[in-house]
């Protein structure tokens, strides 16, 4: 980032001037669509519009990837409870089903 930096930089000191910038593309004389700007404005506009466009794209191209892993997230919650369950369960029976204590009268 930081040679990306300089290198910005250099541009904007070397493009100090102002150019006419026409959103009229049939009349590009036409003064009230047409204002001056600083190139350097442009540079920077264009490469924030790169970078947001970038990210916006990038966003989009992963969403299917969020959507798997939100759903194998509900799918793992499910299937811990269930485990939990289950554990709970089998402690439960095993208690209850265990053999009761030696009588030491009795024991061998």
């Amino acid at each position: 980032m930081v040679p990306l930096g300089a290198v910005l930089l250099v541009l904007a000191v070397a493009n100090r001037h102002s150019v006419p910038v026409s959103l009229n593309p049939f009349n590009p004389a036409d003064p009230g669509l047409t204002f001056n700007i600083p190139v350097f404005w442009l540079l920077f506009g264009a490469v924030a519009v790169g970078v947001v466009l970038g990210g916006v794209m990038a966003w989009t191209k992963q969403g299917k990837y969020r959507k798997a892993a939100r759903s194998n997230r509900a799918k793992a919650a499910q299937l811990q409870h269930e485990a939990d369950e289950l554990r709970t369960a089998a402690a439960s029976a095993k208690a209850h089903n265990a053999l009761p204590k030696p009588d030491t009268k009795w024991a061998a």
